[in-house]
């Protein structure tokens, strides 16, 4: 077995040496400090492909990604896949894609990936397009959006014991209207925290929703550490028992309304947000910029920064 730190060290060994059609497997078994044999026993067990196999299929596809979307030679493409001789590139191209390359870029929908059992891929421009390393459901992805929204806000909280009052109460600039009126780092942690105590409240049957708390740094982290894992274990069971359409009354609504289980988790997600993001923002006035933009890209999958802060290339 394979532990996922090897094996995406392996994985990144091999993308590294695409741009290098000469290196071999011995080359890549010494940057991965281990013999040719062993090597090619963790890449064989890993991947259900030997090294030398899988490499030449990731350059395969990548010289028929090539071959459709440029107008480079074959010959340039050939030698870039690590064929010194373009017959010989060309007999491996028709075998893997049933087409000579000249045959391949004239055809109509295309398709540049080969059969593999491992589902990983060359991705454009010089990537590898990698499998889940488990199945997620729409659901599971929704609790850990959850997940990360909790954690954020207990971050968020923890750090609110680092500024003074007068930057607790500070009017936050820039505001949402219909959302929170007149916002302060304060308020808006607040009610953070309130309306996930308001839905906990709703869910259990209750008639009116509970009385305005202490809003103090430390409070604020115990009332969120006390209704945090209600409302996540009531959102969650209703998730996982296929419940999320499922409606309630909530009766603490003047007059009582109907929600959804799938509806409240939207609902709460999309308003914590703009709420998030207010307070983060009014951290970093206050010198605590640690936090990012809090984008939960990495925190439901990925191993990408902070999407916010990519520079990212134009055409």
């Amino acid at each position: 077995m394979v532990d996922a730190d090897r094996l995406r060290g392996i994985l990144d060994l091999v993308e590294a040496s695409l741009d290098d059609p000469d290196a071999t497997v011995d080359d890549l078994a010494d940057r991965a400090y281990v013999s040719r044999f062993h090597f090619g026993r963790l890449v064989t067990a890993a991947l259900g492909e030997p090294p030398g196999a899988f490499r030449r299929r990731l350059l395969l596809e990548r010289a028929a990604y090539r071959l459709t979307s440029t107008a480079d030679l074959v010959i340039d493409v050939a030698l870039d896949a690590g064929y010194a001789a373009p017959e010989a590139f060309a007999r491996a191209f028709a075998r893997g894609f049933g087409a000579s390359p000249s045959e391949f870029r004239r055809a109509q929908n295309r398709v540049h990936e080969l059969d593999a059992t491992n589902g990983i891929h060359f991705h454009p421009p010089g990537g590898l397009r990698l499998p889940a390393a488990e199945r997620s459901s729409t659901m599971e992805v929704a609790i850990r959006m959850l997940d990360h929204h909790l954690s954020l806000v207990g971050e968020i909280l923890d750090r609110l014991g680092r500024v003074d009052d007068d930057a607790l109460d500070r009017p936050i600039e820039l505001s949402v209207e219909g959302i929170d009126r007149d916002p302060t780092l304060r308020r808006v942690c607040d009610r953070l925290v309130s309306q996930l105590e308001m839905w906990v409240a709703a869910f259990e049957g209750a008639a009116t929703v509970p009385a305005a708390g202490e809003s103090s740094p430390s409070v604020l982290r115990r009332r969120l550490n006390a209704t945090g894992p209600r409302f996540r274990e009531l959102v969650v069971t209703a998730l996982r028992n296929d419940r999320a359409e499922e409606t309630f009354l909530d009766a603490t609504c003047d007059p009582p309304q109907t929600f959804s289980y799938g509806g409240v988790l939207a609902h709460v997600l999309t308003f914590s947000a703009v709420r998030r993001t207010l307070a983060i923002g009014a951290l970093e006035r206050c010198g605590i910029d640690d936090l990012g933009a809090g984008d939960p890209m990495a925190f439901v999958g990925g191993t990408g920064e902070d999407a916010s802060t990519i520079r990212r290339r134009r055409s």
